[in-house]
């Protein structure tokens, strides 16, 4: 039977959860800050992942995101912008990348966002709401609930950082840190659920 999912007022009540600091943030806006990224992640076997993209305020009107994508390790989060071509082209590269995990929450819109934007088709990526539902999960868990079910602690989103606008030059602390944590979170979760660092047998 899988953990009874805690009422949105008793997560209210819980400790919040840890988060990464700016110190092991890495913001990534040049084509040299995009190689020393990528030669620091093809050294893991797992990434938290996730993206953020401006928002969109009238009906029918599309998303020019991804803006910023997240990669995270145990260690360091690094925040890719795309307004480099080289950051762009290596961030496709990445995601791109097999036999490394890629674990988020919440990708379909994702992936189809970065296929569009980047011309690539992320490989090896798993939404953990998949691992949620074959455990019997019902409903579906973004990362505040996991962590709620997981590590009994309150997971900590800025709706303002939310609803910032990812597609400036200068990111603010707040967009770092919110940026940066929502991928390193759901890497934390998947190690939670002790999954195998092998890649899933096929894409979310």
């Amino acid at each position: 039977m899988p953990i009874p999912l805690p009422a949105p007022e008793t997560i209210a009540l819980l400790e919040p959860f840890e988060r990464l600091g700016l110190g092991q943030i890495v913001l990534v806006s040049s084509a040299a800050a995009a190689e020393e990224a990528a030669h620091a992640l093809v050294q893991a076997r797992v990434w938290g992942f996730d993206t953020e993209s401006r928002p969109t305020f009238e009906a029918g009107q599309a998303s020019e995101g991804p803006h910023v994508l997240q990669l995270a390790t145990l260690e360091t989060a690094w925040v890719f912008q795309m307004h480099d071509s080289r950051c762009r082209a290596v961030a496709g590269e990445l995601l791109a990348r097999r036999g490394i995990v890629k674990a988020g929450f919440g990708l379909h819109d994702d992936k189809k966002r970065i296929t569009h934007k980047l011309g690539v088709e992320p490989q090896d990526v798993l939404d953990l709401d998949t691992v949620f539902r074959q455990r019997g999960y019902r409903r579906q868990m973004g990362i505040k609930a996991a962590v709620a079910v997981l590590f009994e602690r309150r997971y900590l989103k800025s709706k303002r950082a939310a609803t910032s606008n990812w597609a400036q030059r200068s990111l603010s602390e707040s967009q770092l840190l919110y940026a940066a944590n929502d991928a390193w979170a759901a890497l934390r979760v998947y190690q939670a659920l002790g999954l195998s660092p092998s890649p899933p047998p096929s894409s979310a």
